[in-house]
């Protein structure tokens, strides 16, 4: 029997009908399932060259939905001035049963949507419902991704933008304004930060990064999720925070650096879903997501996707 391999590409995923609900749904679910013995989910693999490369690789699999997905990603800053992204992705789907391969699917379109995705299951346990007013810093790819995904979940008024590539900061500022949103380009990032309710960082690291982040200047009530490994916020003002949740405790176990200090974490993700740990605690508190990206959000993403690809007939067929 000949047997296909579902290939679905940026133009292709970008077209799928899918909703917030139904990502975060997806997430919620496989994270609910790591209490059981049907979801796994292994550390990533990282390697760092000293040329400033990062490259990596998740790993995660479930029997519902039954499929494995393994993820591998390359950045590297010097892409810029060759005329093309910091970032490639592809994610691979198999039947975790069988083995059988199922798909393969454009990681960078997997990243954008996933880590939004994560963001948005932490926000709805950390983030104060009314928050009107969003920050962001860096206006790339996940500003993007998070400014869509946050705008269907809180009642978005206003965004703060602080960028320093004016491109970049010019086209994501006239997306928000194409979703109805009052945009105010800010001069520098505390102007940004310190009257918003949610914050968003996503700032590109890199080897001359230097933190120009304080918390302190978050006002009382904020939330932030840190996509960037919290690289551009001073570590020493870490402290102000009353909350702070990571993706995977098992995780940061195994990596060399922490992404905060340890003794400041309240836990991680499948915790705060699973009920385990608190969430926000009262309306005034400043809590923050920091994570460095979970293989089952990959896995939650890519067989959402896949299954509403196969659904509707999507995607190019490959003879295996």
């Amino acid at each position: 029997m000949t047997q296909f391999i579902r290939f679905l590409s940026q133009n292709t995923l970008d077209q799928l009908p899918l909703s917030t609900q139904a990502i975060v749904a997806s997430i919620e679910h496989l994270l609910l399932g790591r209490n059981g013995t049907k979801v796994w989910n292994a550390p990533k693999s990282v390697i760092t060259p000293p040329d400033g490369r990062y490259m990596m690789a998740t790993l995660a699999a479930a029997d519902d939905p039954q499929i494995l997905a393994v993820k591998s990603l390359l950045l590297n800053p010097k892409n810029s001035g060759r005329g093309m992204q910091s970032i490639y992705a592809l994610v691979t789907l198999l039947d975790s049963d069988t083995g059988m391969p199922l798909s393969v699917l454009n990681g960078g379109w997997v990243t954008a949507v996933r880590t939004a995705g994560l963001s948005a299951v932490a926000a709805k346990r950390l983030a104060r419902i009314d928050s009107s007013v969003a920050a962001f810093i860096g206006c790339g790819v996940q500003a993007h991704s998070h400014l869509e995904t946050f705008a269907e979940l809180f009642p978005l008024t206003e965004i703060r933008v602080y960028g320093r590539g004016a491109e970049s900061r010019n086209r994501f500022c006239l997306h928000a304004e194409k979703l109805g949103l009052k945009v105010i380009a800010c001069d520098t990032a505390r102007e940004a930060v310190s009257v918003a309710d949610i914050i968003v960082t996503s700032v590109t690291i890199s080897p001359e990064l230097k933190p120009f982040i304080e918390a302190h200047w978050l006002k009382t009530g904020a939330f932030v999720t840190m996509t960037d490994l919290a690289a551009p916020w001073h570590a020493e003002s870490m402290s102000a925070f009353d909350c702070i949740v990571i993706d995977d405790l098992e995780q940061e176990a195994n990596m060399p650096n922490p992404l905060v200090n340890p003794a400041l974490v309240a836990g991680d993700l499948t915790a705060l879903v699973n009920g385990k740990i608190t969430g926000r605690a009262c309306s005034k508190s400043r809590t923050a997501f920091v994570f460095r990206g979970l293989a089952l959000g990959d896995l939650a993403v890519s067989a959402l996707a896949y299954q509403c690809a196969c659904d509707n007939s999507k995607g190019l067929l490959v003879e295996i």
